[in-house]
């Protein structure tokens, strides 16, 4: 698989993390640049009485983008990322 260049002037800074207290507060906030945030919360459907994880991308507190994920994925879903993170070189 080929690797394509990219100028170090347009990476972006690393990713903060902004956890508040990580006790399972059920929200995680992560600054992504240029006023945009990725959400991860934890919600509940009333229609369908069950829980749900939100991964939503925000700017200026209003949500343009959202995805509902079972929350048996979850662990999945991040170790997935993490492998192809890694496979990737990102």
């Amino acid at each position: 698989m080929a690797k394509r260049k990219v100028p170090e002037e347009s990476i972006e800074e690393p990713v903060e993390e902004n956890t508040g207290e990580s006790g399972g507060d059920g929200y995680v906030e992560i600054k992504m640049g240029g006023g945009w945030y990725m959400t991860i919360s934890l919600a509940h459907s009333d229609r369908f009485e069950k829980e749900y994880v939100e991964l939503a991308k925000e700017r200026g507190g209003v949500k343009r983008s959202r995805f509902n994920l079972n929350p048996s994925h979850v662990r999945m879903l991040g170790e997935t990322l993490i492998k192809f993170a890694d496979d990737n070189g990102l």
